[in-house]
């Protein structure tokens, strides 16, 4: 293969006396812009003149960004004045983050919207907080896990009540004999009884936050209860979806039903019916 033939130094020369001195750029800063001409041969050869606009900007900056500002450059840019310069340096554009704050407060708009239409139409189930009995969502509460919650558990609490009393004169440590206990005058369910089960309804497609005292504060409206189980798991003790009332009265336990079952409930509709198939009536 033969070589490729050199050109003479002589040549590279004379093309390079055919071109001739190139301009002095110049820079020029009018009206808050900044104008900067330069001149180069482009690949054919050929003198061409570049015209850069810059816009001047005044921006407030934190102090780590001024300070890296004064830094001392380095490399090929060590002799370059203050600022990007082309030749050695790209800008790349600017990246703009989105934050979803606007889209949050959108959903929280919507919820204060359906809270305001629960209020507005009582019938169809009450919004009530099970922290603060107030008409907000539960975990919407301002008092979750706060100090001021205690105070108001504290003031709703009736004065003089004689297990209040007992509990604020008898401390801790100090044991208490079975008959001075407080309930100790109370008579227990006798062993012998056994319960009737065609008075116990079942609640199903509860909430996973849902604990006992919920249950009763729902169902003790109807009538007098002999017992609630609450169905939980065994790991996380959350609710699994389901429970039992025995009411005391079989009027009462087929009004629970009549009134709970498709009732709006912590976000879910309640499925309330007999526990067992009553007996038809001829």
């Amino acid at each position: 293969m033969p070589e490729p033939v050199k050109s003479s130094w002589a040549d590279e020369v004379d093309e390079e006396s055919n071109r001739g001195p190139l301009p002095v750029g110049g820079e020029v800063i009018e009206n808050g812009f900044k104008v900067v001409t330069e001149y180069k041969f482009n690949d054919d050869n050929k003198k061409v003149k570049i015209v850069r606009t810059y816009k001047i900007e005044k921006r407030t900056v934190s102090k780590s960004i001024a300070m890296r500002k004064t830094w001392p450059k380095f490399g090929a840019s060590k002799d370059d004045k203050p600022g990007p310069d082309p030749a050695t340096t790209i800008v790349s554009e600017d990246v703009y983050m989105l934050f979803l704050s606007a889209k949050e407060e959108e959903n929280m708009k919507i919820e204060e919207d359906a809270l305001e239409k629960l209020k507005a139409n009582p019938e169809k189930g009450a919004v009530k907080c099970r922290t603060c009995n107030g008409e907000h969502w539960t975990s919407k509460c301002p008092y979750k896990g706060s100090d001021a919650l205690a105070k108001i558990n504290s003031d709703k609490k009736p004065i003089g009540t004689p297990g209040a009393m007992d509990k604020a004169a008898t401390p801790a440590s100090k044991y208490i004999p079975p008959s001075m206990r407080e309930g100790a005058n109370k008579r227990g369910e006798s062993m012998n009884t056994r319960r009737d089960d065609t008075l116990a309804i079942r609640i199903s497609n509860l909430s996973e936050s849902v604990v006992e005292s919920d249950l009763e504060e729902l169902v003790k409206t109807f009538g007098p209860i002999s017992k609630i189980y609450l169905a939980k798991d065994k790991i996380t003790g959350n609710c699994k979806g389901f429970a039992y009332v025995h009411f005391r009265y079989r009027q009462d336990a087929s009004a629970a039903i009549v009134g709970l079952n498709g009732h709006g409930y912590d976000h879910l509709i309640l499925n309330v019916d007999w526990s067992k198939s009553q007996p038809v009536q001829n």
